[in-house]
């Protein structure tokens, strides 16, 4: 992987899905689920280093939150729920 402090500040899919350590496929499906932040510029995705790094660090939160029930957190992403949902979180914790 690259070096983190060379990562530009908007990546293509398969710079960030190297960034995440995921398959770019899956970090596509990710995108077009709509449960990872990213835009569209043209045809192509494209992510925003600074959004995807207050993401990952507001959504950590979230789980240890819910993990301080006594055990530790585990990370899931998972799809976006319908708009039906009363939780619009991506992240879910196995103590959650």
């Amino acid at each position: 992987m690259s070096d983190v402090a060379e990562l530009p500040e908007v990546m293509n899919i398969r710079r960030a899905a190297e960034y995440f350590g995921v398959n770019p496929e899956t970090l596509y499906k990710y995108a077009k689920e709509g449960s990872i932040p990213a835009f569209k510029l043209g045809n192509r995705w494209k992510f925003k280093k600074s959004v995807l790094d207050a993401w990952m660090e507001r959504e950590c939160r979230i789980g240890e939150a819910r993990g301080k029930k006594g055990k530790t957190p585990v990370y899931t992403l998972r799809k976006k729920r319908p708009s039906t949902s009363r939780s619009s979180r991506k992240f879910t914790t196995a103590a959650g």
